[in-house]
């Protein structure tokens, strides 16, 4: 086929790297943020609605992938479809929250370590951020040496980390109690009708408000679901890069369901809201002794280590696409002896590093990094249903059409729901990003246009303004 490499990423190894860069930290949390936002009856309603929005998402990309095989990653659909300016607003939202991405692996990694090292269990203290700080530069030495290498070493470790998960599973379906599961299924909804809430952390004034506070960790879990089309360039056979979105996230919905419904069916819902993180660990833990405990920090270890490294092989492809595209300076492009883009691998880790040090000011490390990881790349998910139905429209084909809409609504109701606040934040680093857009744009001999600097502007109104925010205490991190 045209699309084969002799050299490159096999279908076994997408689909590895869609599923690695997807489970990393956020499941192993998943019972206990749910708990304290609904119900098991509103958690199965978000999660329908969540399934359905991201695999319109889904069914985009593979499109993508098979009928415009010149484009590769979220940031150059954007680009084809609304031109440069939202190509560099897509590449560089999404580079930003894989990067962020992996500084919440950081906490929640530290915070697995503490189960065995109790100096680590903060997740921010300067010992956990030291210990933090040398796996990370450890991981971007490794990707270094070559990105299909480190594609298969992920591969294996996704084989690995999913053993805990399955042993959860299990044991949670042999705890499993009808009468507990039932006994609050709706719990909340009727005492909120009744104008009361029973349990102190659910909050909200119906189902609407728990499905809402559902989405910001749902969203989270399910970020790097683009992992095959980003790499698509490297891949054995391009094709096999949607196939690899399609099953990655029929596996992942099936995992993250049943993972956080079965824990609603063991403990009662105020018990489960109030459980120490990571929370699966201290739910095994509760089911099988300390030694079940060790079993699942073990498995969360090497799960977060996984997806720390698919989202250090992300962020730097991103950035070496678009310097290809003209949108970031050539330097971040450069390829070193491993056909692995160093300058821009290094300037990453120096940015993840500078974060991770903030992160001893604040006792809400992985909140707020996956937050705004979540806020950043809803963007570059809005941007790629939205061109896949302006296509639609063009095409007059409804089967392109539904999709793209579904997939723009889903991540733009997503974005308010889960907190403007977030996205608010992040535009301070897309005013940092315009500096090297109007580099790149020089070096390529064109110009940045009228509409694009009016753009850049209010942008840097808003950066401007969040700034004022933080300093006033208005927003906080």
């Amino acid at each position: 086929m045209a699309d084969s490499k002799e050299n490159g990423i096999a279908l076994p190894a997408l689909v590895a790297l869609v599923v690695s860069s997807a489970i990393g930290s956020g499941i192993f949390d998943l019972p206990s943020t749910l708990a304290q936002a609904a119900t098991p009856g509103a958690a199965l309603i978000a999660w329908v609605i969540t399934g359905i929005g991201i695999l319109m998402l889904a069914l985009c990309l593979n499109h993508l992938v098979l009928n415009k095989p010149e484009l590769t990653g979220v940031s150059d659909y954007a680009r084809a479809g609304f031109g440069d300016f939202v190509g560099f607003i897509s590449g560089w939202g999404y580079w930003l929250s894989a990067w962020l991405g992996n500084v919440a692996f950081a906490t929640m990694l530290m915070s697995s370590f503490g189960y065995f090292f109790p100096s680590l269990k903060s997740g921010n203290s300067v010992s956990a951020i030291i210990f933090a700080s040398l796996i990370s530069w450890a991981l971007t030495i490794l990707v270094t040496r070559g990105i299909e290498s480190a594609a298969i070493i992920n591969a294996i470790v996704t084989v690995t980390k999913m053993i805990p998960i399955f042993a959860f599973i299990v044991i949670a379906i042999i705890n499993f109690k009808a009468g507990v599961f039932t006994s609050h299924f709706w719990a909340n909804m009727s005492t909120n009708l009744q104008g009361s809430v029973t349990y102190s952390k659910a909050t909200g004034s119906g189902i609407f408000e728990q499905i809402k506070g559902c989405m910001m960790v749902m969203m989270w879990v399910f970020v790097g679901i683009e992992g095959a089309t980003t790499m698509a360039a490297r891949a054995k056979k391009k094709s096999d890069a949607g196939k690899a979105t399609i099953i990655g996230l029929i596996s992942l919905l099936s995992i993250y369901v049943v993972v956080s419904i079965l824990p609603y069916g063991y403990l009662p819902l105020s018990k489960l809201q109030t459980m120490r993180h990571p929370v699966l660990l201290y739910l095994f833990k509760e089911m099988t002794g300390p030694i079940g405990g060790a079993f699942i920090a073990i498995g969360l270890i090497i799960s977060i280590l996984g997806a720390w490294l698919s989202w250090t092989m992300l962020p730097v492809e991103a950035t070496s696409l678009m310097a290809e595209q003209g949108l970031l300076p050539k330097w971040f492009g450069k390829l070193n002896k491993h056909r692995a883009p160093a300058n821009s691998l290094w300037l990453t880790e120096i940015l993840i590093q500078l974060f991770l040090i903030t992160l001893l000011f604040t006792d809400q490390a992985y909140n707020f990094a996956y937050s705004l990881c979540t806020s950043a790349i809803a963007v570059c998910y809005a941007l790629v249903g939205a061109y896949q139905l302006k296509l639609g429209l063009q095409q007059k084909e409804l089967k392109v059409i539904i999709p793209g809409l579904i997939a723009l609504v889903f991540e733009v109701l997503s974005m308010i729901f889960a907190g403007l606040q977030f996205l608010w934040l992040c535009t301070i680093a897309y005013v940092i990003g315009f500096v090297l857009y109007y580099k790149a744009r020089k070096e390529t001999g064109n110009s940045v246009g009228k509409l694009e600097w009016l753009f850049m502007v209010i942008i840097a109104v808003l950066a401007i303004g969040a700034i004022a925010a933080l300093a006033l205490g208005k927003l906080k991190i």
